[in-house]
């Protein structure tokens, strides 16, 4: 007797009247077909398989472990059996933000940081001097990488010049405030990079949102913004702030962030001054299975257009704390065969990008590395400080060692390997010879970044 359909969970996705639906006049035998020949995938196809058969409801267990063979193997004949991962260090600069995404509860209303504000919040802002001494701190621990994504604080302007403008400027739309109205100055997104740019450290960091909002009220353009931070340190950028590519999902979950058009204009702009960059999807909130698919779609194109992009990462929502879920317009996030069916579906799709990332701090170790198995082969990394997964309700730790990262890596027969934030310097970690630590990083000697119980 067959399996019965698993039934999905976010029932409340149907509560929206979107134009795009999933339906498609594609069969999934037709699609599964051409995903286990390699053949290039329409959008029509991604669907097929995204939900096991646009013909039934519910997610089909048996269709769903073709899936995801098909990506598992795919992953093999792409990549091999290694499984990369990072040292890094997130240095998140301030929580100020007033854009309003309703997925999001890493932001505080920039007005709370103000010095006129009596009350206490949670936020925080860091000065350029204070992110210097963290990065210091954990280069000398063996980090690559230092990730930096912020909230967009209004006394932020991208370097001197900028902020002279906005000062001048004499439009109330502009989101600006000069610094000395609040309790701590963030300086400016070029001072930031500057000081992050310690001894050789690996700078991800100014998503498209942000490069938006350093070039407010000027007149530069994105490749100006990019040029201008490439010179003061940035090294890659970060393709977040994309959750779903597609305006009707954007005009629910975040209103106030910039289109589809804009965040491609922005990473094309990225790409075309030489900066590698990450690709992301934030899925399991309102949308639906053809948003994601359309969504891999414009990775696609720009991967096609650029070439510069690394990795793609599933980033599955964290629907906890957030308003989303506090106005019961979503009751969960996406279910355990919808990330599974993401991550293979991504890897089938997305034909032109290596890499696919399975997120521990979204997951947990022990999901994550079941999503390793479905098409994924990079585990993050090391991430000493992790703030808006876990102000979001996030359930996982903040930081993984490189002793985890093998012990965890080998259990599943896979093979454990440091890596370069663009992916271009590999170094294998043997199991029978620890103790481990990092080695790629410009201060790293092989020494673990923690101390080992």
């Amino acid at each position: 007797m067959a399996n019965a359909p698993e039934q999905r969970t976010n029932i409340p996705r149907q509560r929206f009247d979107f134009t795009h639906q999933p339906e498609t006049d594609q069969s999934f035998e037709n699609a599964l077909d051409k995903a286990r020949s390699g053949e290039r995938l329409t959008v029509a196809d991604g669907v097929e398989l995204m939900t096991t058969g646009s013909d039934r409801q519910g997610i089909d267990p048996t269709r769903k472990e073709a899936v995801l063979e098909a990506a598992d193997r795919r992953r093999a004949e792409q990549v091999g059996e290694e499984v990369t991962f990072v040292a890094n260090l997130n240095n998140n600069v301030t929580t100020a933000c007033n854009t309003g995404c309703l997925f999001c509860n890493f932001k505080d209303r920039s007005e709370q940081f103000r010095t006129s504000y009596q009350d206490d919040h949670g936020g925080f802002t860091k000065t350029p001097a204070e992110s210097r001494a963290i990065v210091r701190d954990a280069l000398e621990k063996g980090i690559y990488e230092v990730t930096s994504v912020s909230g967009l604080h209004p006394a932020f302007a991208l370097d001197d010049e900028h902020r002279e403008i906005l000062e001048s400027n004499e439009r109330g739309d502009l989101n600006y405030r000069p610094p000395s109205e609040y309790e701590k100055n963030p300086g400016t997104y070029c001072a930031q990079m500057e000081a992050m740019d310690v001894g050789g450290v690996h700078v991800h960091s100014m998503t498209p949102e942000e490069a938006y909002h350093a070039q407010r009220g000027a007149d530069w353009g994105y490749r100006e913004v990019y040029s201008r931070l490439q010179d003061a340190g940035l090294d890659s950028v970060p393709g977040t702030a994309a959750e779903i590519l597609v305006d009707e999902v954007r005009s629910v979950i975040c209103p106030g962030k910039i289109s589809t058009d804009e965040w491609l204009d922005a990473m094309t702009a990225a790409a075309d001054v030489g900066l590698p960059m990450t690709s992301t999807i934030m899925y399991g909130h309102v949308e639906n299975e053809m948003h994601r698919v359309l969504h891999l779609k414009r990775i696609r194109e720009l991967q096609d257009r650029t070439g510069n992009i690394t990795e793609f990462v599933p980033l599955s929502f964290v629907h906890q704390e957030t308003p989303l879920y506090e106005r019961g317009m979503v009751s969960t996030g996406a279910s355990h065969v919808e990330d599974e069916l993401m991550i293979a579906v991504a890897r089938l799709f997305l034909d032109n990008i290596d890499h696919i990332q399975s997120s521990w701090v979204k997951f947990g170790s022990a999901k994550g590395l079941k999503l390793l198995s479905c098409g994924a082969d990079d585990f993050m990394g090391t991430i000493l400080s992790e703030e808006i997964t876990k102000r979001a309700g996030g359930e996982y730790g903040e930081f993984r060692s490189f002793q985890d990262y093998v012990d965890m890596i080998t259990a599943i027969g896979r093979i454990p390997v440091e890596r370069s934030t663009d992916y271009q310097q590999f170094r294998r970690l043997d199991p029978d010879d620890p103790p481990y630590g990092p080695a790629l990083g410009p201060e790293a000697d092989g020494t673990p970044m923690l101390p080992t119980a």
